[in-house]
């Protein structure tokens, strides 16, 4: 195979870079085109056929009232809180015009949960590929919510499930800056026997 012939697939894939979650604005996906990247993102290895993630949608007016959960909720963690922390935790959701929220779910089953849960993390990559090629910009976070079991109940999560990510989608005009990218040296070697320390 030639990879130096044009490839737009191959280009897509070797560009592809997260937007900074301020630089996403209006317009978002359509339903259709939600229900096109949910689709695509539900295409990932799943060792036993197990489905061990699912999809929230967080839009509208449901980021700010999840906004207002965390506010509250921080500051039962914090103690009372600034107005400018307060209103970090009133605009988390609420930053760009759509948030899909991959949550793992994992299943009883032989099948390692380790296993499930990258299952769950190539649903999250899956997703943003998907809105990216669609034309949308995305931003996969997680954040400290994640981690708190009364935050994953109000985000709409049971108590067995965690956070894969939060992928916020939307439209950005700007081109965004190439950041550092590792060397390809770095991180690739060739098998060279057991591990000896």
């Amino acid at each position: 195979m030639d990879i130096s012939a044009p490839n737009s697939v191959i280009e897509f894939l070797s560009t592809r870079s997260s937007t900074p979650i301020s630089a996403i604005g209006l317009p978002t996906p359509s339903d259709d085109e939600i229900q096109t990247m949910i689709r695509i993102a539900s295409r990932v290895p799943d060792h036993g056929r197990l489905t061990p993630w699912r999809f929230i949608l967080y839009r509208g007016d449901a980021r700010v009232e999840v906004g207002r959960y965390l506010a509250d909720l921080a500051e039962e963690r914090e103690g009372p809180l600034t107005e400018q922390r307060r209103d970090q935790e009133l605009k988390r959701f609420a930053r760009a015009p759509l948030v899909i929220g991959v949550v793992f779910s994992p299943v009883e089953h032989h099948i390692p949960e380790w296993e499930q849960f990258l299952s769950s993390g190539a649903a999250a990559m899956k997703l943003s590929l998907a809105a990216n090629a669609l034309g949308y910009a995305t931003n996969w976070i997680s954040n400290w919510y994640a981690s708190d079991e009364k935050g994953r109940a109000l985000l709409g999560l049971a108590p067995h499930e965690r956070v894969t990510g939060f992928v916020h989608i939307g439209t950005c005009a700007q081109k965004v800056p190439e950041r550092p990218r590792p060397e390809i040296k770095d991180i690739l070697s060739e098998y060279s026997g057991p591990w000896i320390g």
